[in-house]
């Protein structure tokens, strides 16, 4: 899912990059050094699952896990996400410097989403409700995800409505492998170590 150096156009990327950096200066004052730790983790994960990619024009398909992220780290999913990717840019050409500001808004917004989404579980007793909203967190981190993608480069220019349209094909897929794995971790962490699920706050 991530765009690379040269797609977008510099009011897109510079514009981008202007409210990551809010975004970033308000999400992390929420950090505090006994969070460290699970950001750095949460941050290998990401580092880790969106680097096997296969390439589609100026973007890419990959396992994205930025809903799981959000739902452990809450507010501070953003920074790890962001921490992420210059580290994905920097060590691997993997992305863009100029578009790590657009890259940060399509993951780190979706994973903000999916911590409030899953959260809504407190408001229910059924049954496996921590699977379930772990697992439309995890759906929402990549379809909201596209949607921004898509957003970024129809606002770039109309030739790349197409790729945006086979894009958003392309990760159907991987919207239905990320609710599994969302659920599943959850389901699991919330058996055996539920304070993990506090959202990093």
């Amino acid at each position: 899912m991530h765009i690379s150096d040269g797609v977008l156009s510099a009011p897109v990327w510079i514009g981008s990059y202007v409210v990551t950096t809010a975004i970033t200066a308000a999400t992390s004052r929420k950090m505090n050094p006994e969070n460290i730790p699970k950001v750095a983790v949460m941050t290998s994960v990401f580092f880790v699952a969106s680097l096997i990619h296969i390439p589609i024009g100026p973007t890419s398909v990959h396992l994205i896990l930025n809903g799981l992220v959000g739902i452990i780290l809450g507010p501070l999913a953003f920074v790890s996400i962001l921490l992420g990717l210059v580290l994905q840019a920097l060590l691997f050409q993997h992305g863009g410097i100029t578009t790590i500001g657009a890259n940060s808004l399509m993951m780190g917004l979706p994973a903000l989403l999916a911590y409030r989404i899953f959260n809504l579980h407190r408001r229910f007793r059924f049954k496996s409700k921590e699977a379930i909203f772990g697992g439309l967190a995890g759906a929402n981190g990549v379809l909201l995800g596209v949607f921004i993608l898509a957003v970024l480069l129809v606002t770039t220019g109309e030739e790349f409505i197409g790729i945006a349209k086979f894009a958003a094909l392309a990760h159907l897929p991987v919207i239905l492998i990320e609710a599994v794995i969302s659920g599943f971790i959850v389901s699991f962490l919330y058996k055996v170590k539920p304070e993990i699920l506090k959202g990093g706050v």
